[in-house]
Order: structure tokens, then sequence, then C-alpha cells
């Protein structure tokens, strides 16, 4: 892909990169930047040589927050006609993995990016946080719904009225990310990683990124139901017979990902 002013993105052994790139900023998200990580999310999602994305950032920080200057001066029916919120909703509807590896700061916006992906390694002195209410306003993208399912409400309150910074020890024993990693080693790490999930079948990891969200939100027995047709869906896959037979004959299986 090519175009892009904000990020930069590349595709190697199934797993397509997309790089935030305003690292004099620290990559502050402004409007044009999320409107091209989108778009760049879901040309991957449609792209048949990727089967996994990273998303990373250039520079000291992940993403430091979003642009302040950009956004200073609106009002509310600014926002409201812009709808700039929408673009953000796009991202859950992206089937294949999206994994995230963040360095240094993880802040407002940033943070509520880190929480739309799918599984998220850090750096061991990364920083998470929503520092919104220290500028009278509050996070709009998503950061006061995903931290509360993750925390719970008095928790996430606690981060959300104080602004108070998380560490990335703090974020993994709470469940926010999935594994600590030294700054020298996590973009090697995060890309050996993504590349270990292009290996699997797609199909499988499509279907079990949809159960999992309907989980999220549904009942034990809504989800339960939705899980049983993903789990019936992928008998008529090309991959699952693959899969089984390679079991049998003791061999690698070959994905294809139909």
């Amino acid at each position: 892909m090519s175009g892009f002013e904000f990020i930069s993105t590349s595709v190697n052994d199934q797993v397509g990169s997309i790089i935030l790139n305003r690292p004099k900023v620290l990559n502050a998200l402004n409007r044009k930047m999320v409107s091209e990580i989108v778009v760049a999310m879901e040309t991957f999602d449609q792209n048949e040589d990727v089967r996994v994305i990273l998303v990373t950032g250039e520079g000291r920080a992940f993403a430091a927050g979003a642009d302040i200057d950009e956004m200073a001066e609106d009002g509310s029916i600014d926002f409201e006609l812009l709808n700039q919120f929408a673009e953000w909703d796009r991202i859950a509807l992206v089937k294949k993995p999206i994994i995230c590896a963040v360095q240094g700061f993880a802040l407002g916006g940033g943070f509520e990016l880190v929480l739309a992906c799918d599984m998220v390694l850090a750096a061991e002195d990364a920083e998470f946080g929503f520092p919104e209410v220290n500028i009278g306003v509050m996070p709009g993208a998503g950061g006061t719904q995903r931290l509360t399912k993750l925390l719970g409400r008095t928790q996430a309150l606690q981060y959300l009225w104080t602004g108070d910074r998380i560490t990335a020890k703090e974020a993994e024993a709470k469940g926010i990310i999935n594994k600590l990693i030294s700054p020298e080693l996590l973009k090697d790490e995060a890309e050996k990683f993504a590349k270990r999930l292009s290996k699997q079948a797609p199909l499988s990891l499509r279907m079990i990124k949809e159960s999992v969200n309907k989980a999220v939100d549904y009942s034990l027995y809504e989800g339960m139901q939705f899980e049983r047709k993903n789990f019936y869906l992928l008998f008529s896959s090309e991959d699952q017979k693959e899969g089984m037979n390679a079991f049998i004959e003791k061999r690698r299986p070959k994905f294809k990902g139909k």
C-alpha cells in the first residue's frame, strides 16, 4: 500500500504491518491518521496474502494521545457532523487477528487503539492511561467501555477519574496486555508472534475471534449457540479436512484459508 501520510505499511510472511509514523509528535493521532489506520486494516483484511495484522509505532512512543491542537476549538455540533468515531467502529469489523506492540506511551486515543486490538505485547517500560480528565474531557473512542469490560467498574473509574498511568507490569497483571517484553526485543518478538499466528488455520482464527467477541456481550447460552454454529461451519472448509488428515498422517498441515 502507498499514499499514506502518517503511517507506513508492509507485508512480510503473511503479516501485514501498520506502523504509526509521526514520531516527532510521539505519534499523536489526528483524524487523517486514524482514517489511514482503519483503511490499512480493512485493506489487509481483504488481502489473501495477509493472515495477521501487526500494529506498531515508530520512535519513542506508540501513540501519546489524540492531536489536541486539531480539536481544541471544535464544538459539540462540529463533532456530531464529523461523526469521527464512526471510523473507530470499523476496527471491530476486521475479521483477522490484530496484534499490537507497544513501546513508550499509549495514552488517550493511543490507549483506545491498543484496547481495540485483539492481543497486546508491550515493552517492560511502557505506560498506558487516559489523561483526558485533566483537560476537561473524557475518552470518546471506546475507552470507558473497553477498559470497564476488562477491569470492572471500580478500577476503571479509578484510572478514568484520576488520569493515573498504568505501568506495563500493572497492565499485564490486570489482563490489559498479554505479554511483557524487554524494549530492545519488542519488535522482533512481536513479529515472531504474528508470524506464528499466521501459520494457524486462517478460518479457525477468524471464527474464534468472532465467537470470543460475542462472549463479551452475550449471555452464556447465546454465546454457546453462536460458538456451535461457527464450529459446524468450519467443517465445510478445506482447512478442516487438511488439518485432520495431517494429524492422522503425522505431518504438518498446509492451510489455505479455504
